[in-house]
């Protein structure tokens, strides 16, 4: 389950990690009120779990509390990537003297946690990744003896950062682990003009699978406010998550998806940055009801302009898989209208692109390698954004 701004800032002070908690509002003419009780002058947040809310118009300064009201009326009601702002969070604007990025993580690939930390912060990650990779620090932290305060001081050292924000990456730590999180993220976490550090901002993703040992992590949950493909991939059944891109992906396997998401994202290159526009892992079942669903959820997405079903059968065998694609396609019927690469490997293979050959829809390109597959569906993707 991932959190709101304002919801993450709640958990990190629950643990004592530094943050100024702020005012939520839903209603404009509460704003006016709201900013006069932090100071007059505020920073208006749109609350909505997505990134990108600056570029989006969806972070705003106010100085005086009229203005808050008039930047709260711009912000509540918009979308932002689909995502409708129901709430606005109002922080007293900070006099910053560094911006860094901070992220505790779980690094499935190598079974371990991943500490991910750089000086420029306040932007996004992936900018600095793709710009300045060396101002990037990764620190793998060993489950069994996780942070303490020599690994603490390690990853300050590594990152940067002034010796003194040893105490708040125990502090995020404890966050981390307390609360069953996958992901404890801040951007930024500063440093402000007097020498103290706060949190400025937080991301954090809860794992529903330990939601039995955290009763509170109910109140969190804002059905109102989720993405309306998660939810209704969340209701057939389907484990799903939207991102940014123009290539949807169905894989099986979660292991296999996460590959197909970096290989897609590197031949987006080659065609004007297209990226992957989902995750989805439809585990060991392909049969027609489970592929429909799937590709039901994912060209309900106005972003998507092709579609890459990447399938390594071991329990699931490929031909069941190319039924199941040839009747999903019959069941939606004008639903489905956008491109599909279709790249099968294993068990009876060649019998499962026999079929999807002999069915020759219009709509389905067999590619038979995974690199292959990557770059033909980000050529479609591409083609069709111009289009």
């Amino acid at each position: 389950m991932d959190l709101m701004e304002y919801q993450a800032k709640e958990l990190f002070a629950r643990h004592d990690v530094p943050v100024t908690l702020g005012r939520v509002v839903e209603d404009p003419a509460d704003a006016a009120a709201a900013a006069e009780a932090l100071g007059g002058r505020v920073v208006v947040k749109a609350q909505v779990k997505a990134g990108g809310r600056g570029k989006a118009g969806g972070v705003k300064l106010a100085t005086t509390p009229q203005e808050a009201t008039d930047r709260a009326t711009d912000i509540l009601g918009m979308e932002i990537k689909g995502l409708k702002v129901r709430r606005v969070l109002l922080a007293p604007a900070a006099d910053i003297a560094e911006e860094y990025y901070f992220s505790f993580l779980v690094d499935r690939a190598n079974r371990n946690y991943l500490c991910i930390a750089s000086t420029e912060g306040g932007v996004e990650i992936e900018e600095v990744a793709h710009t300045n990779p060396d101002a990037i620090a990764k620190i793998s932290i060993d489950p069994a003896t996780g942070v303490d305060e020599a690994k603490a001081a390690e990853i300050v050292a590594a990152a940067g950062f002034p010796p003194e924000a040893a105490s708040v990456v125990q502090k995020l730590w404890a966050v981390f682990i307390a609360e069953d999180a996958s992901l404890v993220e801040v951007n930024p976490l500063v440093k402000l003009a007097d020498g103290s550090l706060e949190a400025l901002d937080g991301k954090v993703t809860l794992d529903e699978n330990a939601a039995y040992r955290h009763p509170d992590h109910a109140a969190f949950d804002d059905k109102a406010s989720a993405d309306p493909l998660e939810a209704a991939a969340h209701e057939k059944g389907l484990n799903y998550v939207k991102l940014d891109g123009s290539v949807g992906i169905i894989g099986n396997g979660a292991g296999l998806v996460m590959s197909t998401l970096d290989v897609v994202a590197y031949a987006g290159e080659k065609h004007g940055g297209v990226k992957p526009a989902n995750f989805l892992d439809i585990g060991g079942g392909a049969s027609a009801e489970v592929m429909a669903n799937g590709l039901s959820i994912i060209l309900g997405d106005e972003q998507v302009r092709s579609v890459f079903v990447n399938v390594s059968s071991g329990l699931s065998a490929c031909d069941a898989v190319s039924n199941g694609i040839v009747q999903a396609l019959e069941l939606l019927g004008e639903k489905a209208n956008k491109p599909l690469v279709v790249r099968l490997d294993g068990n009876n293979v060649v019998e499962g692109r026999r079929i999807l050959a002999e069915a020759n829809h219009p709509l389905v390109t067999v590619v038979d390698t995974m690199d292959g597959a990557a770059d033909r569906a980000a050529e479609l993707a591409a083609a069709g954004v111009q289009a």
